[in-house]
């Protein structure tokens, strides 16, 4: 009977250790993304780390995808999260990508993509990006948007709000430009991605929701339907003052605030990195988190938001089913000091009745034996 029982102990304990065995790999990894979730560069880590191991060739893969979609920021994007993770690129495939960002980088492409940027007010590059905010700047862009939307508004026609709100806080943020001298000119630029993004439908659903109902309280439309029906893209003096009463300044923190956060993400990982951004977020938390992202990682930052998408910026996984994995692992834990605690009281009880039976025998071999004088007598 007792044999059974230490053989039971025994089961358990080596029962318990391989589930512990089994379930510390996924509740070292919850553990630590669950310790993470406040801290979106720490967050991408680990989760790149986890894509890293499950497929070596991830980081060629994309590079040549990129490559094949003339997309030579993000094949770069790719180079730089290579060298930071230790992953081989071969010199053939680094030297196409640096010919490629060199290719790009002409002064040729340049010029015609700001081109394109400043007449169509269209962004998906620096190059184009710089002639949308050179247009932006000179209020062009800004009074042609406004113009636009207001003359749907006035007959009645679907109207963008979100590019006229944008459009009003940016007339206004460009005077404010010129007055600190470029001090916030992240905000400018910020603003005129997240216009972009919305025209070419490159912001993320959820994020176009909220910006929406943010700038249809930016602008008072009874006054602007007056200022665009005495207003002109050739009179830009007289119509940026008309605009500007229409403007509810107070009610545009939330916008500005917004477009500090894209500009962040464009200063440190480029404009394709803003609109990758304006995408995939849904909401200004979502910006907000991928700004700190982009301040930590820089040119990575397209590469990471390529292959883990939103859950670069927070969790993919349920907070629960990461909790479950931590909660089992315990369990797993508690379980097998039981066993350790279970088999060692009955190892020692075992111990104990053999020592006892041990020295039962011996007492009774003790009296079964004749005294001394007997013997003596018995001899003689």
């Amino acid at each position: 009977m007792m044999r059974l029982r230490l053989s039971t102990a025994l089961a358990g304990l080596a029962l318990s250790v391989a589930v512990c065995a089994a379930l510390w790999p996924h509740a070292r990894d919850a553990g630590a993304v669950l310790a993470a979730q406040e801290d979106p560069a720490a967050l991408s880590d680990i989760q790149i780390n986890s894509a890293l191991r499950s497929n070596q060739a991830l980081v060629v893969e994309n590079i040549e995808a990129a490559l094949a979609a003339g997309d030579s920021d993000l094949a770069n994007s790719f180079v730089e999260l290579a060298r930071d993770k230790g992953v081989a690129v071969s010199d053939e495939l680094s030297k196409r990508v640096s010919d490629a960002v060199a290719d790009a980088g002409t002064a040729s492409h340049f010029a015609k993509r700001f081109a394109t940027g400043l007449v169509t007010g269209t962004a998906d590059d620096v190059a184009s990006l710089s002639g949308t905010v050179a247009g932006d700047l000179f209020v062009f862009g800004d009074i042609r948007d406004v113009l636009r939307e207001g003359k749907h508004l006035a007959t009645g026609e679907e109207v963008d709000r979100l590019v006229l709100g944008l459009a009003t806080v940016g007339l206004a943020v460009t005077a404010a430009t010129y007055v600190s001298v470029g001090g916030v000119a992240p905000v400018r630029a910020g603003l005129s991605m997240v216009k972009d993004a919305r025209k070419v439908g490159r912001l993320g659903e959820g994020l176009t929701q909220w910006a929406g109902r943010s700038a249809r309280e930016v602008v008072d439309a009874p006054l602007l339907q007056q200022a665009v029906a005495k207003s002109s893209v050739l009179r830009p003096g007289e119509t940026i003052r008309a605009i500007k009463a229409a403007y509810r300044a107070e009610k545009a923190g939330a916008l500005v605030r917004l477009a500090k956060d894209v500009g962040r993400v464009g200063e440190k990982a480029g404009t394709r990195g803003a609109l990758d951004t304006l995408r995939i977020a849904q909401g200004p938390k979502d910006v907000a988190r991928a700004a700190r992202l982009a301040e930590s990682k820089g040119g990575q930052t397209r590469a990471i938001l390529k292959v883990l998408g939103r859950g670069a910026l927070l969790l993919a996984a349920g907070t629960f089913n990461l909790t479950m994995w931590v909660f089992g692992a315990l369990l797993a834990l508690f379980g097998f000091l039981l066993s350790i605690k279970a088999t060692t009281e009955r190892a020692t009880e075992a111990w104990l009745r053999r020592s006892k039976a041990r020295r039962l025998r011996k007492q009774a071999a003790g009296a079964c034996l004749p005294s001394g004088p007997a013997l003596a007598g018995a001899a003689a």
